[in-house]
């Protein structure tokens, strides 16, 4: 067997094992039922960041103060203005206007060194909180009318610390279409569901656009502060929480979205750099390793099959299949067209070649930027 087939059949296996035995990875769900009817649920506060969010803003928090839980039990939405120069806040209350839940507005203080700008909001929003169970959402995420009370049934019923979901993120430009489906996937690949909501595995995480946390966790972790300088911070906090002993549960929505836009591929390359090499934790060695790993897995089946022979054509045909079928739920669940599923190699590249622009900005000294703040090393 020649070089090039021993790769690509050691691709292959690696393909098997994911699909077989990392977590379900792949899987459409799991999504939330409503709860019963005449179930009465707990009250439940929501607190939102927001810093220069008047495209948003309006929509947000108007699908938050239109919220209903069974039962009748009270919702009281709290909004920290992180400092907006925009009319963040006079749109926040306009949209507030007739609702049937109170909207509080925070005028936030002055961020102290060694927190972000989002998490210092976020922690002086849950100050303000009473209820046991605090929705945590972004000031660009829109929720139907029972969304809150969804999250709030699964806590309840299997005594959960934190009940987080993948809201749909928006999919319309040529772009979106092509790279959106796959930072879904990649997520997923990254910190499978299943295994997240596993309490005998270690794996922890969160999707920061809809994070339900019981007090009782922030207490134990000592509250927002335990991840103060996080630039991934959901992730942080879900691992925060499950660490210290708390249940935690991962899942996908249809009930909530995410409005911003991301129009052009360099939208969407701006929005991976922020973040990836800080995934790696500004590592060197495990930037190597993740270019290697994703050469062997995503790039060279699809070489194979198409300019190998014998065998590492066959097993590159294999690999390439079974990397189209595990993207085809992902699809589905944005209506797209399954032969996109064809392109997930050239997409990885693009995710690839995203991960290497972060660390090279980090390496020249650019900065993480976001809301015209400078964040480096992963702190503020």
């Amino acid at each position: 067997m020649t070089v090039l087939a021993s790769l690509t059949l050691l691709a292959l296996l690696v393909w098997v094992g994911m699909i077989l035995f990392h977590g379900r990875y792949w899987q459409a769900g799991p999504i939330l039922p409503p709860p019963y009817e005449n179930h009465s649920l707990p009250a439940a506060d929501i607190v939102v960041p927001a810093r220069d969010e008047a495209p948003s803003i309006a929509a947000a928090i108007g699908s938050l103060t239109r919220q209903v839980l069974p039962g009748g039990a009270a919702v009281r939405v709290f909004l920290v203005d992180d400092g907006s120069s925009d009319g963040t806040a006079a749109l926040a209350e306009a949209a507030a206007q007739g609702a049937p839940h109170p909207l509080t507005i925070l005028q936030g203080a002055p961020k102290p060194p060694g927190w972000s700008g989002k998490l210092w909001a976020v922690h002086q929003g849950i100050a303000a909180t009473t209820a046991d169970l605090v929705l945590l959402t972004d000031a660009d995420i829109t929720h139907e009318p029972d969304h809150l009370a969804r999250l709030v049934a699964k806590a309840e019923a299997e005594d959960l610390d934190l009940v987080s979901e993948m809201v749909l993120l928006h999919c319309e430009s040529f772009a979106e279409r092509a790279l959106v489906p796959a930072f879904v996937y990649f997520f997923q690949l990254l910190y499978p569901f299943a295994e997240v909501a596993d309490p005998r595995r270690r794996m922890a995480g969160a999707a920061g656009g809809t994070v339900l946390i019981r007090r009782r966790a922030l207490d134990r972790i000592g509250g927002i502060a335990a991840v103060q300088g996080a630039l991934i911070d959901d992730v942080a906090l879900g691992r925060a929480v499950k660490h210290s002993g708390g249940r935690i549960w991962l899942g996908h929505t249809t009930r909530a979205r995410s409005i911003r836009l991301y129009p052009e591929f360099a939208d969407i390359w701006a929005m991976i750099a922020r973040t990836a090499y800080v995934q790696l934790g500004f590592s060197p060695l495990k930037l190597a390793g993740t270019v290697l790993g994703m050469l062997l897995v995503w790039l060279l089946p699809p070489a194979a099959a198409i300019f190998g022979h014998g065998w590492a054509r066959w097993f590159g045909l294999a690999a390439w299949a079974l990397m189209a079928a595990s993207f085809l739920p992902s699809l589905r669940r944005y209506r797209l067209s399954p032969l996109w599923a064809i392109f997930l190699p050239l997409i990885a590249l693009f995710y690839m070649a995203a991960t290497v622009g972060s660390a090279v900005n980090h390496m020249r000294g650019r900065s993480v930027m976001w809301k015209n703040r400078v964040y480096s090393n992963g702190e503020s």
